[in-house]
């Protein structure tokens, strides 16, 4: 096995869980580490909106239904910005008016809960290589 074969698919990638349900939180994130991803996590809206406003991740993994602010509402502020960051929203509502809002303010992925962990994953590192392909 190469040393190349052993690095994470999310390797030195710094990526926001936004989450109210502190279970789903955890595993997104200890999947993420376990690609190498840098990892922070938020609770609710606001603390998400205060991390990306501090320091922006190259990622958000965001909840749609959070306490103190939506996922819409976060999606509307961090989406507003030069530096935004890459969003994928996950979200157990399967409504099409809920996607469609989601992609007009510029989410980049949305996913329907229970969202398997490898495909998030896969979903993330997608996301990022097409943004470094593009610059």
């Amino acid at each position: 096995m190469s040393a190349e074969t052993l690095v994470g698919k999310l390797e030195g990638v710094s990526i926001l869980v936004v989450d109210d349900d502190p279970d789903i939180r955890e595993s997104i994130e200890a999947a993420m580490l376990a690609e190498g991803a840098e990892t922070e996590t938020a609770p609710d809206g606001n603390t998400a909106v205060q991390y990306c406003n501090e320091d922006p991740p190259d990622l958000v993994v965001l909840d749609m239904m959070l306490p103190g602010r939506s996922g819409f509402l976060v999606l509307e502020k961090i989406k507003g910005r030069e530096d935004s960051p890459l969003v994928i929203m996950v979200t157990a509502n399967e409504g099409k008016r809920h996607q469609e809002y989601a992609d007009a303010i510029g989410v980049d992925a949305y996913m329907i809960k229970p969202v398997p962990l490898a495909s998030l994953v896969e979903k993330a590192a997608e996301l990022v290589a097409e943004r470094k392909k593009n610059g």
